[in-house]
């Protein structure tokens, strides 16, 4: 950690564009390099296009990733030298659905009420968005992520996200997580940590993928509302967010679950093709065979089918009143496990 932390200095004292495009440099060398991760990421592309791997209009969206996620890292790796109001005035205060409207919904309808379960995909830029929701209002916050990895990585950017005012909880620490949700206060979870098999299946630009049950589960179990959220970068180089309609899970049957994810995964197709360059995500999203696709379609038809009624998630511009039934069991670790560490 002592050569990030160096290289994290030293970013927050170089010119922001001539290291940005020396960092483009590194990461498109990368792309030519390291066929591994080129293979995922066009396996990506080539679904959020809807063309097959050898069109080359999956080669330049792949590489155009590699390019915007050089950005993304440098701005990320010159956090820490930052003070902590300027990630948050990189948010644009403006859209119909952007931070002051969110702002707004938040406190006139859930503050205080409902602990508020935010989703959202490696998208744009989340830090930033992280850091206003928590300097501009001080809503209570905290964030779950993956500390069995790079354990030392991890405590560096929780220090960082500390200085915000969120707190990171550990995936593993299900009594915290469910303390957040008693306290009413905003937990945030990733969702697109790759493929896995044993997920919610759920349809993503037409094809069956999985997502992991911990947010639907969660919420369910706890009476909170699930928002989807992100953070994208605008032409002019600063960001918006946007959340989307607030998503209801009344109940953890298998059809409440299955229904709950694929409104989230609907709502994260509908943001990654706004600028799909903007999706990072080096982890294979989708199966690689037919035949496990065909397993997924089945698994979520049964699931939908095993309810007495088929019914849609509830969703709202407002959060509802009444809360689900209440469960003092713990959702499955794999719900919450990012895949593949």
């Amino acid at each position: 950690m002592r050569l990030y932390r160096a290289t994290s200095f030293t970013l927050a004292h170089l010119p922001l564009e001539p290291t940005v495009a020396a960092a483009r440099f590194v990461f498109l060398a990368a792309y030519t390099l390291w066929p591994a991760k080129r293979r995922n990421i066009q396996a990506n592309a080539s679904h959020v296009l809807g063309r097959p791997l050898d069109d080359p209009a999956v080669a330049g969206l792949s590489r155009r990733v590699y390019s915007t996620y050089a950005r993304y890292v440098v701005e990320l790796m010159r956090l820490p030298s930052l003070p902590p109001d300027v990630p948050a005035a990189s948010v644009a205060l403006d859209g119909e659905r952007g931070l002051p409207a969110f702002e707004r919904y938040y406190e006139g309808t859930l503050a205080g009420r409902r602990a508020v379960i935010v989703v959202s995909a490696h998208i744009g830029n989340i830090e930033t968005l992280a850091a206003a929701i928590r300097t501009r209002r001080g809503f209570p916050a905290y964030g779950v992520a993956d500390d069995s990895a790079y354990p030392e990585l991890y405590d560096l950017l929780a220090a960082q996200r500390r200085r915000w005012g969120i707190e990171i909880i550990s995936w593993r620490n299900l009594r915290e997580i469910y303390r957040v949700l008693d306290e009413k206060a905003i937990l945030a979870l990733l969702v697109d940590w790759g493929y896995r098999s044993d997920g919610i299946p759920v349809r993503l630009f037409g094809s069956w993928t999985t997502l992991p049950a911990g947010p639907a589960v969660l919420a369910a179990r706890s009476g909170a509302a699930i928002i989807p959220v992100l953070n994208r970068r605008r032409p002019d180089g600063r960001f918006e967010a946007e959340y989307g309609e607030t998503i209801e899970v009344p109940g953890t049957s298998p059809g409440e679950i299955q229904r709950a994810t694929q409104a989230i995964a609907d709502a994260l197709e509908r943001w990654i093709a706004v600028a799909p360059d903007q999706w990072y995500i080096f982890k294979p999203i989708w199966p690689a065979t037919a035949s496990e696709a065909e397993e997924l379609e089945a698994r979520a038809q049964a699931a939908l089918s095993s309810e007495p009624r088929a019914r849609r998630p509830r969703r709202s511009g407002a959060a509802v009143a009444a809360s689900p039934p209440q469960s003092d069991a713990a959702p499955p670790q794999e719900a919450l496990e990012p895949a593949g560490g």
